[in-house]
């Protein structure tokens, strides 16, 4: 095995259905480039036919195929991690095994690199997504933007380009949970997007749920930012300011007018709103001390039970 210009690292969980059509298609597109490269499959823990599978495409093309095997199921993130501590290649690409990023549309974002982009995301045309998982996934751009000040139009898009600098700079991290893209996106010195194609799943379901991708944008926002500390911060300030001329406001009608029938339910509606704002600044710190408690711990972000490989390319 050559020492590729291009990697390419695909996280798989339970793909046994998409596997044989994305086989059908990546590899041909990547020969087509006529570039050396190097595919590398990251089984996050299967519990479906997708590691058979993908030994056996190992022994088909073990020049340009390596297999990283984990004993367990660690998340779509760590496994890229595993496979950018893998990878030998310049220039490092990320891709889906569902197959909706085409892999020729992998072509456009290299194309972009050679023009000097050190990060290359990507926005998806015409996406066939749900409906509310598109008006999500807007919101949570829009949210996201304004907190952290990282800019991508489509975060969840996984076809993306890095290089080789910005690869190595995530790799010295060692946070447990991070978002990816967002990482290399403050790392990077000339980043941009490209538009592509975006299709269907081949086959199966989405392993995103609807609470996965809001604990995924927990992670993206307490990752990445203070601000929302700060603004609830902010907020307590206020609130108690309010809450202070409300208690005078109360103490004079009760001096001029006397007891009003109807005060008390009017207590408690504003004693169970401050609740409520309490509650949800409890529930943010929390977030963040989950974060320190989750490192400090420092256990391993994932375990390798075997990689398949050639001798040569063996590290």
């Amino acid at each position: 095995m050559t020492k590729p210009d291009v990697s390419v690292v695909i996280p798989v969980y339970n793909e046994e259905d998409s596997l044989p059509a994305l086989f059908a298609r990546l590899y041909p597109a990547f020969d087509a480039l006529k570039t050396p490269y190097e595919i590398v499959f990251v089984d996050d823990g299967s519990r479906d036919r997708s590691r058979a599978l993908l030994a056996d495409q190992h022994a088909k093309r073990p020049d340009v195929t390596r297999v990283i095997l984990f004993n367990g199921n660690f998340g779509q993130h760590r496994a890229i991690l595993a496979g950018f501590a893998h990878v030998r290649g310049e220039r490092v690409m990320t891709l889906d095994a569902d197959l909706q990023n085409p892999p020729e549309e992998v072509g456009k974002l290299l194309a972009k690199m050679d023009e000097g982009y050190d990060y290359v995301g990507s926005i998806r045309e015409k996406r066939d997504d749900k409906l509310w998982r598109r008006a999500a996934s807007r919101a949570m751009n829009w949210l996201r933007e304004r907190i952290t000040r990282i800019r991508m139009t489509d975060q969840g898009s996984m076809l993306r380009a890095y290089s080789r600098r910005v690869v190595d700079t995530i790799n010295q991290c060692q946070e447990m949970n991070t978002f990816i893209p967002a990482l290399a996106y403050s790392f990077a010195q000339h980043p941009t997007e490209v538009v592509v194609k975006h299709e269907e799943r081949a086959a199966g379901e989405s392993k995103y749920s609807a609470y996965r991708l809001i604990r995924l944008n927990f992670d993206l926002m307490t990752g990445f930012s203070v601000v929302p500390l700060q603004l609830f911060s902010m907020l307590g300030m206020v609130v108690s300011l309010a809450s202070a001329l409300l208690v005078v406001v109360l103490a004079a009608r009760r001096l001029i007018i006397g007891p009003e029938e109807g005060g008390l339910f009017t207590l408690f509606g504003v004693a169970f709103f401050f609740i409520g704002i309490a509650l949800f600044g409890i529930g943010m710190l929390g977030e963040y001390i989950g974060r320190i408690y989750q490192e400090v711990r420092q256990r391993p972000r994932y375990l390798i039970a075997a990689i398949l490989e050639t001798e040569d390319g063996r590290e």
